[in-house]
């Protein structure tokens, strides 16, 4: 399974503009996150960092119990390859055909056979779905196979974090259907940690486990995909419904009293009306969007059990509206654990729900790392 990252009070600035201050969050081991924000609040920023292709100036991101913001550069170089990192235009070498390109990372950094060598790579490129087009130059192929050789090519080293960044771009509709199906496929075969950064509503509703939205150089809100998709937040309201009315301006923050003005006419219209949102929006108990599941053949995603544990034990810190939405969208024996639960003090001083016969979960305080 993949491994959590835990990023604490994390800073970046490049000169004096500040990108984003204090961005905390864990990433739950084997679990599909994305993260979101309007164009310019630094996502693209903050996957460099966690690579450690950038270096935040406070804070730390810890996997694995290395620290990548402060560790050494030979402890750097050894974390990395926990990673995989699918690019935005796939950052293929246009001279090398897909078969070289996919194993360059193999010849790079182990001392793998050729015979090895083209083991696992028969194997990732068939896990994407490009076998046979070994021979191919990345410029004679489409730019959704052009995606799938970067995947392929993320995942030689089998790492136990895979960060992608803005996978969509540049495609259409429709293969970024495809390539979302493939990425849930992906996490169900190898329950790997998965990050996505994108702009894509669609994307974001149906596909992760967890969701982000930088805005206002801050993360404005992370958690399980039922409490952002039922959020009261406005800018997460706006952002997930693709509206104008809200926070967030053409080119700048919109005022205070703009932004009250608009969302007070936006709720005597009858609320959000875009992307299969009802009238009532979520304060309304909007029910949670399904989740993209595993093509038939492959097995369940564990990710989607582990989450919904880690949901059920929060339930009873949200509002009513967003806690009714979100029961509608849990299996009826997690209800009953919720409801008939409580926390309660370890010999160790820390927290721990138990059920009233005494069962323990086997989730973690969602106050503390998941």
């Amino acid at each position: 399974m993949g491994v959590a990252v835990h990023v604490e009070g994390l800073t970046k600035s490049f000169g004096s503009q500040n990108i984003w201050s204090d961005v905390t969050l864990t990433l739950p081991p084997g679990e599909i996150s994305v993260m979101l924000g309007p164009s310019g609040t630094g996502k693209s920023v903050f996957l460099k960092s966690l690579v450690g292709l950038l270096k935040p100036e406070r804070g730390s991101i810890v996997m694995s119990d290395t620290d990548i913001v402060s560790c050494s550069e030979r402890d750097l170089y050894d974390v990395r390859r926990l990673f995989g990192v699918l690019f935005q235009d796939g950052a293929l070498f246009g001279s090398m055909n897909l078969y070289d390109n996919i194993a360059f990372p193999l010849r790079e950094h182990t001392k793998k056979s050729e015979s090895e060598v083209r083991s696992i790579v028969m194997e990732k490129m068939d896990m994407v779905g490009l076998a046979g087009t070994e021979g191919k130059l990345p410029g004679e192929i489409s730019g959704g196979m052009r995606k799938r050789a970067g995947i392929a090519r993320a995942l030689v080293l089998d790492p136990e974090v895979i960060l992608f960044d803005e996978p969509d771009s540049g495609l259409d509709p429709v293969r970024v259907a495809y390539l979302n199906q493939l990425i849930v496929d992906l996490n169900a075969q190898i329950d790997a940690t998965f990050l996505i950064v994108t702009h894509d509503i669609g994307t974001a509703r149906t596909v992760p486990d967890n969701l982000g939205l930088l805005f206002r150089r801050h993360l404005a809100m992370f958690g399980p995909r039922e409490q952002l998709l039922t959020s009261q937040e406005p800018v997460v309201r706006q952002f997930l419904n693709g509206r104008r009315e809200g926070p967030i301006g053409m080119s700048e923050e919109k005022d205070v009293a703009q932004v009250e003005a608009e969302m007070a006419a936006l709720e005597a219209r009858g609320g959000d009306q875009h992307n299969g949102v009802g009238p009532k929006g979520a304060s309304g108990g909007e029910a949670v969007p399904p989740q993209l599941e595993p093509s038939p053949g492959l097995p369940e995603r564990k990710a989607v059990r582990r989450r919904q544990e880690r949901v059920a034990r929060m339930l009873h810190t949200y509002d009513p509206a967003t806690a009714d939405a979100i029961r509608a969208s849990l299996p009826a024996d997690l209800l009953a654990l919720a409801d008939s639960g409580s926390y309660a003090p370890t010999a160790a001083g820390g927290r721990e729900w138990r059920t009233e016969d005494g069962a323990e979960l086997v989730v973690p305080d969602p106050r503390g790392r998941p």
